[in-house]
């Protein structure tokens, strides 16, 4: 089975998943701090991340998606939507971005408040 790595700047996970799993499934899977405001139905930009090694693997890009990552911030070649980038028969690796970290901590702020009391929330830029 496909294993994906997901870098966070407080975590990295890794968990193996079914070959079809989306990257956002797999994320959940591992507990990595990845966003989805709309619940992963392509609706927003939030679980946005940069595909570092295995973009080969993924499934293609939808227009929809395409679409979608046209209002997200800091696109670059390798950015995909966590919510419909299935994986494939090969190994993954993801680094998420601060829009999504951003969008995870505001969907959980019980978590953002202990990051917050051990001065690690928000994140340092460059660190």
């Amino acid at each position: 089975m496909p294993r994906v790595t997901l870098h966070g700047p407080f975590e990295t996970k890794t968990v193996e998943v079914a070959e079809g799993t989306t990257l956002l499934e797999a994320a959940e899977a591992a507990s990595a701090q990845v966003g989805h405001v709309c619940g992963g139905v392509c609706a927003c930009s939030t679980c946005h991340v940069w595909v570092k090694q295995g973009l080969e693997s993924l499934s293609e890009q939808a227009d929809d998606e395409m679409d979608r990552l046209d209002q997200a911030f800091d696109v670059k070649a390798s950015s995909r939507l966590a919510c419909q980038a299935h994986v494939g028969k090969a190994d993954v690796e993801v680094q998420v971005t601060q829009e999504s970290l951003s969008a995870y901590m505001d969907e959980n702020p019980h978590v953002r408040k202990a990051l917050e009391a051990e001065g690690k929330w928000p994140p340092k830029r460059g660190v």
